[in-house]
């Protein structure tokens, strides 16, 4: 029987016995990003004859690389969000000092419009 198709890429040939008896073991070693098709096959077709420390062995590691792939995955992905944070901050920051930058062009522009109009009223008042 081949495999159920829970991996597409791989075309394992494992029995209903085998898949009956160690169902965890299949989905690590199916799952296993250490190996290819081949060595996954060969795990399979030597389960039934592994003693139980054997298979127990078997189980740890792959658990083992399971839990260490997910903690790399999680550290990257937590890396890739305060990266993701910087950026944000970075752009936020910009954003500020462009529309500081304007307001104070706009208040500089508005005070020598305020002095212009009080020169003009301070001369229209010499001229009384």
């Amino acid at each position: 029987m081949t495999d159920d198709g829970s991996n597409p890429a791989s075309n394992l040939t494992i029995s209903d016995d085998v898949r009956q008896k160690f169902p965890d073991l299949i989905d690590l070693i199916v799952k296993s990003e250490s190996m290819n098709d081949e060595e996954r096959q060969y795990w399979i077709n030597i389960l039934p004859i592994m003693t139980p420390e054997q298979t127990q062995n078997l189980r740890d590691i792959l658990d083992n690389e399971k839990n260490q792939l997910a903690d790399i995955d999680e550290k990257y992905s937590s890396q890739t969000d305060a990266a993701s944070d910087q950026e944000l901050i970075a752009k936020t920051d910009a954003t500020r000092q462009q529309q500081r930058a304007e307001r104070s062009e706009k208040e500089e522009q508005h005070l020598k419009e305020e002095d212009s109009q009080t020169e003009d009223l301070l001369k229209k008042i010499e001229q009384l």
